[in-house]
């Protein structure tokens, strides 16, 4: 049990069908009491589907996928959404990819990871790549949980935020 709330965190790329609904579903796995994972995009999938190997590589791995979906991030920009704590890219700005920018004033950082979508060869080579992200997410996230995160205040955060980025 945790004596403070959790920390809200919401993961942002431009289509919210891999790499930010995967951060989102493993920080919610492995983050317990500490942390509420979201996770968004600029211009989602209309269906509201996130890519169907995101779903394989996070079920191969025990991660729970119901009620993961491709959403905007308006849903979180409105006077009811939850106040988030911590605003993380993970799209790969040094693949020329236009990262999302998010208003206000939350924590933030970038944390650069390919498109998995963008990986050319047969289905296994494309799960294969799924996986490999998932797996550098969750070491990243691992790092990023073993901080003292309640004591830390929004500059603090959005620094360790940073460091835990350049690590990997």
């Amino acid at each position: 049990m945790t004596d403070h709330p959790p920390i809200n965190v919401l993961f942002l790329c431009s289509h919210n069908a891999a790499r930010s609904l995967l951060a989102e579903a493993i920080l919610n796995h492995v983050g317990g009491a500490r942390f509420r994972a979201f996770s968004a995009g600029t211009e989602p999938a209309r269906d509201q589907q996130p890519h169907p190997l995101t779903l394989e590589a996070l079920q191969s791995a025990g991660v729970d996928t119901t009620g993961l979906r491709s959403k905007s991030w308006d849903e979180f920009a409105g006077p009811d959404a939850p106040q988030m704590d911590l605003v993380i890219t993970v799209c790969d700005d040094a693949h020329g990819e236009t990262c999302p920018v998010w208003p206000g004033h939350p924590a933030t950082a970038h944390w650069s990871f390919p498109d998995p979508m963008q990986v050319q060869g047969d289905r296994d080579a494309l799960l294969e790549m799924f996986k490999q992200i998932m797996h550098r997410m969750h070491q990243r996230l691992e790092l990023f949980m073993n901080l003292p995160l309640a004591s830390l205040d929004r500059l603090v955060l959005e620094s360790h935020a940073r460091e835990v980025a350049a690590q990997h």
